[in-house]
């Protein structure tokens, strides 16, 4: 690779998944669309923009994957990679695993797939960073075999380079189908029920500016005797009518002749729109598996249902922490190799919700009574 050229930037830090200084990708303008994912996450990124609930439920996802801790032998190593945890820097203002696994999950959720780098330092012992990158600088790329995938840079002349050192490179994906290399979005099929939802809420704005924003005809119908100056009183209507409806204070207009005032609009009704947008939303919170309570959404519903909503809500958020522990044990398993320590680690998960552990308690209480009348019925049989 041609990016670092003199010795000195050679030991600063450096970032194979993210393109020179001063360039900003545009996207891959000579390839075929249809083969062309960079418009796909483009879609994606437009549905979080337009639509609040969906952005507002990723989030939410994010959020309730929650925090984990690292298990070793030796206890002076684990402080130790505790405290890195903790404090490692992450891309450019941030510090903490937590901040780069968010943007990680952040990007596995929205596109399907996720791309991350370590980043060592100048004497190469240590992780000096974490860096989230960009889909839109990296492609995934399998020659022969579809088992050996290959990281690629993008240069800014639109080269593929593989990059130098792919075991400090994670990449993540989710869903993928059959014979594909990207992963699958959270959001695929929500952008044709994204697409109706805008148009409502479009209509309803549109209708309220002809509706609610009153608007006034004015017509004049002059009589015989004012047919020959039918222009100068007609002017001289519109001039006091303008006069009377700019003024911010109540205003009365006085004309003369035959003229009436009707307000434009006022006989149209707004067409309903609560049962056809609840329909819409409760589409996109089955698709994103969201209680609608978690959104604010005050939906009828009993108390087991609620419940059974939570347990599917953690089953999803059970699948979200499986992916990411790949990517913890990858960041884990260098660090301690870099200090010579043993990896044998384990990853421990906090329990999602209070609910969590009343419902383990209850059912190590119900196993705890169980194995009591077991031995109980042993002994007297």
């Amino acid at each position: 690779m041609e990016w670092f050229r003199k010795k000195k930037q050679k030991e600063a830090l450096t970032l194979q998944t993210a393109v020179s200084d001063g360039y900003s990708y545009g996207g891959y303008a000579f390839l075929d669309q249809s083969k062309n994912p960079v418009y796909e996450r483009r879609l994606y990124q437009a549905l979080r923009e337009n639509i609040p609930v969906i952005d507002a439920a990723v989030e939410k996802l994010i959020r309730l994957i929650g925090s984990f801790h690292v298990r070793c032998r030796d206890k002076e190593v684990e402080q130790e990679l505790e405290r890195f945890l903790q404090n490692v820097r992450v891309n450019g203002c941030q510090r903490g695993i937590d901040s780069f696994l968010q943007g990680y999950m952040d990007d596995l959720i929205t596109y399907g797939t996720a791309a991350g780098e370590m980043v060592l330092a100048k004497n190469g012992k240590q992780i000096a960073a974490l860096y989230n990158a960009s889909l839109d600088n990296i492609e995934l790329t399998a020659d022969k075999n579809p088992l050996d995938v290959t990281v690629c840079a993008i240069t800014p002349d639109g080269e593929r380079v593989p990059v130098k050192y792919p075991a400090l490179v994670m990449c993540t994906t989710m869903m993928n189908e059959s014979g594909k290399l990207y992963g699958t979005s959270l959001l695929r099929g929500l952008p044709f029920v994204g697409e109706l939802l805008m148009k409502i809420l479009y209509a309803i704005g549109t209708n309220w500016d002809r509706v609610g924003n009153v608007r006034f005809a004015v017509s004049y119908k002059p009589g015989d005797s004012d047919r020959s100056f039918t222009k100068e009183r007609a002017a001289q209507i519109a001039s006091e009518w303008s006069k009377a409806m700019k003024s911010r204070e109540p205003k009365d207009f006085v004309t003369v002749g035959d003229v009436s005032i009707k307000v434009i609009g006022a006989d149209n009704q707004i067409p309903e729109m609560q049962v056809p947008v609840r329909i819409l939303l409760e589409q996109i919170l089955s698709k994103l598996s969201i209680p609608p309570f978690l959104l604010g959404f005050s939906w009828s519903s009993t108390e087991r249902m609620s419940s059974q909503q939570a347990d599917i809500l953690t089953s999803e958020l059970e699948y979200y922490r499986g992916l990411l522990s790949g990517v913890i044990r990858q960041i884990v398993t260098l660090y301690l190799k870099l200090r010579g320590a043993a990896d044998d680690v384990l990853i421990e998960w906090d329990n999602i919700s209070l609910q969590d552990e009343v419902e383990l308690a209850r059912a190590g209480l119900l196993n705890a009574q169980a194995e009591k009348l077991k031995n109980e019925c042993s002994e007297g049989g």
